[in-house]
């Protein structure tokens, strides 16, 4: 009996499709720079004042009416279920007029062949997910997924997993055996639209300032954390202030009393803002700061500062006003500028340490910590409807983003908040999209050169986990010191998109990477690679 009344529920549930009367006013997803890139004519054209660097976005407006157009286009019409769950609509959908919810099934299969690295390895994953989305209203959205993950991957991820307990971006794995990796996945986040000028998130997700494939600032590299995040905007002004619980498992919970105790990651906090101005319909300026701290060190428990917790003050001033403050500050700036129709330049500076004497001396001074970013994107380059491209440079100084302690330097579960490099680093990345009906193609290009340490473990500057008390030199510091790598990675995909809704598509690629490194055998990679992928999750293995 309860099994008939359970299939009779799920199938009304599944037939439940009801015509929207007031359709949904926002919607949230979370942040990948493949999918915003399709949005680019929108944000990057002069003819629209939008605020573009604080991602992810929450979608309304031309936004939103841009997404309803992408995930309906290139329809299959069919009355046949089957047919439209797999091409056009979602597994379960229901539209109300003061509520719609979907819900998907997210497979992720790919299997393929390393055929340039030692062991020759075959690379799969298999991963099963789903993801749901709710509004109620026209203010309140939510969005979640979740995914259950094993794979083998290329020799150079897996050492990444192995020497940080984490896969990259994507949070704790557990290394079995030959080769496995397993992993969960999981993002939530609730938004309410007060009104148009104030928004508030509670989400398990990251987060990305400014316009670039990378940000020096904040990215959505390392795995998701718990925040808060208020967003207010008046006139040509964006402010907006975020509040983060992050784990940091290199530092895990100890009991003196009782070392082999399991009591959990270590815990940090942070505190991010950022001020956007959008001068004109061409120009953008932006003011960010960042401070992060340890919930617990040598003096003992601390938890949430409070003084961090006025959403509109300067951090700087009130973080200097504990003499002997223990916590990381950044300063930086973000700006973009449309240099033409379909063309932006874009940039950033990101401060740590200054001293105006040794930095204009330019004498390689250990504590002048900075890092940059510029950078041109475009869309539909030379003509052609849907071509887009961005190239970049980035870099940072030697010791950036390392603090005294690694429990309160710039990082989040192991893994940096920035660049994925750390620091110690010059990068050149170029990439290319192309989008034609149901086809997806994409290009990428990456030339880093980087130091990293010695095998004494001396400290060179790029480990961001190294304590900046250990500087072995103060002066003649310059980048790609230590041991030089020399990084070479391109990867190109091609992509048939099944149903844009949830992001199914057949993906074939192919991602090659060398690196050399100074006195050492190159490492090499090259992995073709075919798959059933449905997500809207970034994995970043060009590292």
């Amino acid at each position: 009996m309860n099994r008939k009344i359970t299939t009779s529920l799920l199938v009304a549930l599944l037939s439940s499709m009801a015509t929207l009367t007031v359709r949904a006013q926002v919607s949230n997803q979370p942040y990948s720079f493949q999918q915003t890139q399709k949005y680019s004519d929108i944000l990057y054209s002069p003819e629209f004042r939008l605020h573009t660097a604080s991602k992810p976005f929450l979608y309304k407006g031309r936004l939103l009416e841009r997404k309803d157009s992408l995930e309906s286009a290139n329809s299959t019409e069919s009355q046949n279920w089957f047919m439209r769950k797999l091409f056009n609509e979602h597994l379960v959908q229901v539209e109300k007029e003061d509520h719609t919810f979907y819900m998907d099934f997210l497979p992720d299969f790919q299997i393929g062949s390393e055929l340039m690295g030692a062991d020759k390895r075959t690379t799969w994953l298999n991963g099963r997910g789903f993801q749901a989305g709710l509004t109620i209203g026209d203010k309140l959205t939510f969005y979640t997924n979740f995914f259950e993950n094993q794979g083998v991957y290329p020799q150079y991820i897996d050492d990444y997993a192995i020497a940080n307990g984490v896969m990259p971006g994507h949070g704790t794995v557990k290394n079995q055996s030959k080769n496995v990796k397993d992993w969960m996945y999981a993002t939530a986040s609730v938004t309410y639209d007060f009104s148009p000028y104030f928004q508030t998130t509670l989400a398990y997700d990251k987060n990305h300032i400014g316009d670039g494939y990378r940000s020096m600032l904040l990215s959505d590299f390392s795995g998701n954390y718990t925040h808060l995040k208020l967003r207010g905007t008046i006139g040509n002004v964006q402010y907006t202030s975020v509040w983060a619980y992050m784990l940091d498992q290199k530092n895990p919970r100890i009991d003196p009393a009782n070392p082999s105790a399991r009591l959990g990651d270590g815990i940090k906090w942070g505190a991010f803002q950022y001020l956007d101005y959008n001068a004109t319909n061409r120009l953008s300026v932006g003011f960010f700061q960042a401070i992060t701290w340890a919930n617990e060190n040598e003096a003992g428990h601390r938890g949430f500062d409070f003084n961090y917790l006025n959403p509109v003050i300067f951090l700087r001033p009130v973080e200097s006003n504990n003499s002997s403050s223990p916590d990381k500050m950044f300063l930086g700036l973000n700006a973009k500028y449309k240099v033409l129709n379909n063309v932006s330049v874009y940039g950033q500076f990101l401060l740590g340490e200054f001293t105006a004497k040794e930095f204009f001396a330019n004498n390689g001074y250990a504590h002048n910590k900075w890092g940059a970013q510029i950078g041109v994107r475009g869309f539909d380059a030379f003509g052609v409807k849907n071509l887009n491209f961005l190239g970049e440079y980035n870099l940072a100084r030697p010791y950036t983003y390392q603090h005294f302690s690694s429990t309160s330097n710039y990082s989040n579960h192991g893994e940096p908040l920035a660049h994925p490099r750390g620091a110690n680093f010059r990068e050149v990345v170029g990439i290319a999209n192309y989008s034609w009906k149901r086809f997806d193609f994409s290009l990428q290009a990456l030339y880093s050169l980087y130091g990293t340490d010695p095998a004494d473990g001396a400290n060179m500057g790029g480990d961001i986990f190294q304590s900046y008390t250990t500087i072995p030199n103060m002066y003649g510091n310059k980048i790609g010191q230590g041991v030089k790598n020399n990084l070479y990675y391109a990867d190109a995909k091609a992509a048939y998109v099944l149903n844009p809704r949830y992001n199914l598509r057949l993906e074939l690629g192919y991602t090659q990477r060398y690196r050399k490194i100074e006195d050492q055998a190159t490492q090499k990679s090259g992995v073709i690679s075919v798959g059933l992928r449905s997500s809207f999750r970034s994995f970043y293995n060009d590292f």
